[in-house]
């Protein structure tokens, strides 16, 4: 026969095994927000990045400075 003690420790391991699972779960979730997160942080930067470089300052600038590089070639 087995003992009063195996059942205990069956469930026990049973039970560490779904709060493992649960908590395992809660973190897939923090990570895809994250995600999310940098992915929203990244646009707002690119967008940021592509109305300064198409600004007519910047445009004008590489303009004039591949005029220079150009002209030193030729």
């Amino acid at each position: 026969m087995s003992s009063p003690t195996a059942p205990r420790l069956r469930l026990r391991k049973v039970l560490a095994q779904r709060w493992a699972t649960v908590r395992a779960a809660a973190q897939s979730g923090m990570s895809t927000a994250e995600y999310a997160v940098g992915t929203v942080a990244a646009c707002a930067f690119a967008a940021v990045l592509y109305r300064v470089v198409t600004g007519g300052s910047i445009v004008t600038g590489l303009t004039d400075l591949v005029d220079r590089a150009l002209a030193t070639l030729s």
